[in-house]
Order: C-alpha cells, then structure tokens, then sequence
C-alpha cells in the first residue's frame, strides 16, 4: 500500500488498531510512529494538551500509550502485618443486652467457615464460596434474634507485635436485613492513621450469616463475616488496609 494513502488512513484509526498496524511489517511500523499521528489520536482525548508546541512528554506517542486506558491493578509488596500479630474484639448487642462477645484470634477469622449449616440457602452458599474475599467466623452456640430488636455490633483489633488497638466498627446498627441473601448487614467508616491524610471513605462491612428456620420474625444467626469490599478484595490487601489504621 502506497505511503499516500497511509497517511490519510492512519489518522483515522483508534490507537489500539494503529498500534496493531505497527507489527504488520517495517513500512507500515515506520508510518504509524509518525507523532503527527498520535497527536491528531491525543487530540481527540485531551484537546487542551495538543494546544502546546512540544508534548509533555518524550512523544505524544508515548502520552497515548501510557494513559489511554486506566492502568492495571498495581503489584502490592508484601504486607507488614500478618493474621498471627492480630486479635479481634467482637461484641453483639441485642436492646443493649450481650449476645455474643469473643476474642478471635486472627487465624481463626483468616480460616474462616470451613463446613457452614447444611440447611443454609443457596443463595447464601454462593455468598460464602464466591471469590470476594472475607472474613467468617461461626457463631456457637447460634443467636435466634427478633427482627423487632435493634442489633448492634463493634470490633476492636489489637497487634501483639506493638500492642496497640485500632477500631475496624463502634456500635453500628444491623439496620438493613437482606432476605434473598440471608445476611443483616451493618456498616462503619475507617479511621486511618494521620499518616494517610487522604485516605477516607472506606467502609468496614459486617454481616450476620442466618437460615431460615420457619419463622417469620426471627433470625437465626449461625456466623459473622467482615469484609472491606470497598477497597480490598484479597487477603494481602486487607492487610495492608488494617495496617494503615489509627493504632492507638
């Protein structure tokens, strides 16, 4: 194909085809490095960039390749903290009345629920073996709650390798019952070290796990789950997360 007509097609294409054409052979990998031909592609996305006499970077060609799409998630380096420095506080208050208070060692909350009640809901089931990662823990023996009574919930974590004490929940209110999912869900907002001044926004979720016993106005608690779906969907995420908190 003569260089005429490249020149007058090449302009026209999306980046990601002319970035095709540039492996079909020398002639064309040599026109499609054209910069002119990128920075018509950049003006198209970022007309206020093209204004100025030079990119603002090396090439306009090296401005689309780096920015036209978002960038892929980001290697994390090994977190600082593991599950065998932690230990979670978790209390259930039913009309201010105790329900259920352990201290779960963080394996424990790690491992989570190997063999959940065979009567559960499929639905549930599904929750529980997705690939969302989560934090579970049975609840033994289980809570039979009336939906009548509001439920609240707190989590404290404490490190044993500084013995220090950070707040995932305090006091939020299971204030949304899910019936197709079988889950009562609360809810509470991070606070993170002053170190991290811009981090905010970032939810813990905690969810009691329940079966359907028949009854109408009751919930029948086998489980407890964490997660922080906002932000962190692996275990080495969610380290890194816990260990940016307001340690105190």
């Amino acid at each position: 194909m003569c260089e005429e007509v490249l020149k007058v097609v090449f302009p026209l294409l999306e980046g990601t085809d002319l970035a095709s054409c540039m492996v079909v052979c020398k002639q064309w990998r040599d026109m499609a490095k054209d910069d002119y031909i990128w920075k018509c592609l950049c003006a198209k996305r970022w007309p206020s960039i093209c204004k100025r006499p030079t990119p603002p970077t090396s090439t306009y060609y090296n401005l689309f390749k780096t920015f036209y799409k978002r960038q892929q998630r980001r290697f994390l380096p090994p977190p600082r903290l593991s599950f065998n420095d932690l230990d979670f506080y978790i209390d259930l208050w039913a009309e201010g009345r105790l329900i259920f208070s352990e201290v779960v060692s963080g394996p424990i909350l790690q491992t989570g629920i190997k063999i959940p009640p065979p009567e559960i809901s499929d639905m549930l089931r599904f929750h529980l073996e997705g690939p969302e990662y989560k934090m579970t823990l049975t609840i033994e023996p289980r809570c039979a709650i009336p939906l009548s009574q509001t439920v609240s919930v707190s989590v404290l974590m404490g490190r044993k390798d500084s013995n220090k004490v950070a707040c995932i929940v305090n006091s939020a209110l299971f204030d949304y019952i899910d019936r197709t999912s079988y889950r009562a869900l609360a809810f509470d907002y991070l606070d993170f070290s002053p170190v991290y001044p811009f981090v905010s926004g970032i939810r813990a979720w905690i969810s009691l796990l329940f079966v359907d016993d028949g009854n109408e106005g009751v919930i029948d608690v086998f489980g407890i789950e964490m997660d922080f779906c906002d932000a962190a969907n692996s275990e080495e995420e969610v380290l890194w997360l816990l260990d940016m908190l307001d340690w105190k």
